[in-house]
């Protein structure tokens, strides 16, 4: 059975923005994927293989409430679990930010809750176990530094295998509340995790239009 892995962190790591001017700043500590620095961590990077199925599927939450939604159809796509037409592609298969909605994952978190106030790490698993996905649902409370690296690391390097984190924002210098964004590469020497952050509109990246994905430190 296919595998996801979710867990709670008290801190991460983050990067680049998409917009061109409107866009919080940078927090010091963390690393523009597109950056000299960010794309050399990426090439270096010991455990990468969940990078390249989850960024082939990138996507910008829709609404300020839906970074679990974003993040959901992100790594169906990316497992190739079978898709539902999408007016995205004019009715090809693609899990989008609507379509990832049915009867059993309204019974888990309803899309009028989720817009009103977003989902809960227990929530948003509840919601990938619906599409028949093995996933592991782990709390910060419940592990430790070196059990979660050790996890993101194996799931990496596992293009059959996703981690997505569930963390607070301003543990990391960044404003607003908990987010939630799948990992995508770990580089062993800084002891650092990529983001793929699904909200582009929150910080300032160097060049405009890039995916905002982030280099962040434990």
């Amino acid at each position: 059975m296919r595998s996801l892995q979710l867990v709670v962190i008290g801190t991460a790591l983050v990067a680049a923005g998409v917009a061109q001017a409107e866009t919080l700043p940078l927090p010091a500590d963390v690393i523009s994927f597109d950056s000299d620095e960010g794309e050399a961590l990426l090439i270096g990077a010991e455990a990468r293989r969940d990078f390249f199925p989850l960024s082939s599927h990138f996507t910008n939450q829709i609404n300020p409430a839906f970074c679990g939604p974003a993040t959901i159809s992100m790594i169906l796509n990316a497992l190739d679990v079978p898709r539902p037409p999408s007016p995205l592609t004019l009715g090809l298969g693609l899990f989008d930010q609507e379509n990832i909605f049915t009867p059993a994952t309204e019974s888990v978190r309803p899309k009028a809750n989720i817009l009103m106030g977003g989902m809960t790490l227990d929530q948003f698993g509840g919601v990938l176990a619906t599409y028949d996905l093995d996933v592991d649902i782990v709390h910060a409370a419940e592990s430790s530094i070196d059990a979660f690296r050790e996890a993101a690391i194996v799931a990496l390097d596992d293009d059959q295998r996703f981690i997505a984190v569930n963390y607070l924002r301003k543990a990391i210098g960044q404003e607003a509340g908990g987010h939630i964004s799948p990992l995508a590469a770990y580089d062993a020497e800084t002891d650092r995790f990529l983001i793929l952050d699904t909200s582009r509109y929150c910080t300032n990246t160097r060049r405009s239009g890039s995916k905002p994905r982030r280099f962040s430190e434990q």
